[in-house]
């Protein structure tokens, strides 16, 4: 096997076990997340969260399979070892760009639901005077 074929089953195995480990570490821990977001509804949540996580590995698993073919080629071991860097600092870089977004997103989803049921706003019992 030449080194670009050894660099390409690196990157795969490499980038293909990071997504699964994020996308299952994600799955597992904003779960209560959701739950919270979604007022208790713990059935609308793990539909969300499955939801999210079956997208999350198409999103990134379709990344790492076209960019497997771009970038430098390997012709030596040096080669190797800064391809695969590259490629995987890019496959790294995208998903903690995902789980930032995905982050912000649903931060304003449960800002805004929490608002929604925040008490009204109490009137003023008494007015201070201007004084000019």
């Amino acid at each position: 096997m030449n080194y670009i074929v050894i660099t390409y089953l690196l990157y795969l195995v490499i980038s293909v076990g990071l997504t699964v480990w994020v996308a299952r570490t994600l799955h597992k821990n904003g779960r209560v997340f959701l739950v919270d977001a979604f007022h208790g509804n713990e059935p609308l949540a793990d539909s969300i969260n499955h939801l999210l996580l079956v997208g999350f590995y198409l999103m990134n698993i379709g990344y790492v399979s076209l960019a497997l073919k771009y970038g430098d080629k390997a012709t030596n071991l040096e080669g190797l070892l800064e391809a695969l860097s590259t490629k995987v600092g890019a496959v790294l870089l995208i998903l903690g760009g995902m789980h930032f977004f995905n982050l912000y997103v649903f931060s304003k989803m449960r800002k805004r639901a929490l608002l929604h049921g925040a008490p009204p706003p109490v009137p003023p019992q008494a007015y201070t005077p201007v004084v000019e």
